[in-house]
């Protein structure tokens, strides 16, 4: 087959894979407290002390509408939200303190939006500080937060820094203002330019941009442009993210219509001027859409296999326990999963009601364990040896389908060991995670779509 075949043929929704099972194909039981609880404590006591816990903090607000954005987020100019959502949350910590038995060792700490810098330097500082002073902080550990340039201040970096942040990672998405214009998300090189060389100076020693491709309207030149712009401040990390097109979930993507889109193949040439470009400013290729600079820690940690993946993404962080806190937000226990009331009025009722904003949990099966194992293999070290375990708990057709990828030079695989190749591999990572999604295999085939494309 020629690249246009199979890109033509792997385009299918696809899964992300920073879970497995993905959400929408989770048991999502109703379940007592106290069960999801004793889960995050068996956790707990096996790894807090020597892997510590991650941490990830959904702070929602955003001031306007990004129309391409398909995050969980609240719109309103009005800053009397950020004091209440802000004791919701350290509710919500105190909650998990209380079952964990004994202090954490935070190893991971993410901000994510929404805006996280939506909410004033004091009021972040109140935030964090109360959550520190409940915990040690890992040897390796390694704070973050998510930045809109538009609004990321001085006084936001020094106070986060003070607070033991050093990564941040700014939304660029676009600077051709074309574009900027039709997703609402105006913001000037020189904005991005600022914020930029302040993180620089004040200390910060990662400093991330996310790219978007396959965007309204976005041609090649617009891509080609932003990225010689980026080029002079060259971040340590660029995740350069597909469009996620949801507008059955995303209202606000319903202001485009097909038209208004790149076609499959148009959004791929996107893709691949824009890796060629990336990787010819110096940054390495480090799978699933992130590329960073060839002494940045990501890249080391997927040459020395310690990649790791979860709820967040890429991490270099291998704790098994991720606390998720906010509206929305999910947990991952190891050996469940649970996800807080969505909308943000009611996670702050629900909070004030009963302290317990929990509306779902996946118990995982054995199947799930050594499925989700295989998956994490495959996405962050690029290779998989196929235990007995695993071939028995296989999709029926996943070996006839990887045999057909070795066929197309997707992957190299002798029926124990397989590895993906460099000429497709990383390119149809997301299908080939999905060979061995029995879950998704197993479910019978819906009319409404689930994911957005994998390409």
């Amino acid at each position: 087959m020629t690249r246009e075949e199979l890109i033509k043929k792997y385009n299918v929704p696809a899964p992300r894979y920073t879970s497995y099972p993905t959400v929408p194909y989770w048991d999502a039981v109703q379940s007592e407290p106290q069960q999801w609880l004793d889960v995050v404590a068996k956790t707990f006591a096996e790894t807090n002390d020597t892997l510590g816990i991650s941490l990830y903090i959904h702070l929602p607000f955003c001031e306007s509408h990004c129309t391409y954005c398909a995050c969980n987020k609240l719109i309103t100019k009005s800053h009397a939200v950020e004091e209440p959502y802000i004791e919701a949350v350290l509710k919500e910590w105190k909650m998990y303190l209380d079952a964990f038995g004994g202090t954490p060792n935070l190893r991971e700490l993410h901000l994510g939006g929404g805006t996280p810098t939506f909410f004033s330097p004091q009021n972040l500082e109140r935030l964090l500080s109360t959550i520190l002073a409940g915990a040690n902080l890992h040897p390796k550990h390694e704070f973050s937060f998510e930045g809109h340039p538009n609004n990321t201040t001085y006084e936001h970096l020094t106070t986060l820094y003070n607070l033991g942040f050093r990564r941040v990672s700014y939304g660029v998405q676009d600077l051709d203002e074309s574009v900027q214009r039709i997703i609402n998300r105006i913001q000037p090189f020189e904005t991005v330019e600022r914020v930029t060389n302040e993180a620089r100076q004040i200390g910060y020693t990662s400093v991330n941009f996310d790219l978007v491709y396959g965007l309204p309207r976005q041609q090649i030149k617009n891509v080609e442009y932003t990225i010689e712009q980026v080029s002079k401040l060259m971040p340590d990390r660029i995740a350069f993210y597909s469009y996620a097109h949801v507008p059955w979930l995303k209202t606000g993507q319903r202001k485009f219509t097909d038209a208004d889109l790149p076609t499959d193949a148009e959004k791929r040439a996107l893709y691949e001027i824009g890796k060629q470009k990336l990787m010819a400013i110096g940054l390495m290729d480090v799978g699933m859409d992130h590329f960073a600079k060839p002494n940045d820690q990501l890249f080391i940690a997927l040459n020395e296999k310690r990649l790791h993946r979860n709820f967040m993404g890429y991490t270099t962080s291998q704790s098994q326990l991720l606390i998720g806190l906010g509206a929305s937000s999910i947990s991952d226990a190891k050996y469940a999963f649970a996800q807080n009331e969505k909308e943000v009025n009611q996670y702050r009722e629900v909070i004030t009601e009963t302290g317990y904003p929990v509306t779902r949990v996946h118990f995982q099966t054995d199947e799930d364990l050594i499925i989700r194992q295989a998956i994490l293999s495959i996405s962050c070290h690029g290779e998989l040896y196929l235990s007995d375990a695993l071939k028995n708990v296989l999709p029926t057709q996943a070996m006839e389908t990887l045999y057909q990828m070795v066929s197309e030079n997707i992957i190299e695989f002798d029926g124990t060991h397989l590895k993906l190749t460099p000429d497709f591999g990383k390119m149809f990572l997301r299908n080939v995670c999905m060979a061995f999604d029995a879950r998704l295999h197993r479910k019978q085939k819906s009319d409404k779509p689930m994911f957005s494309k994998a390409i």
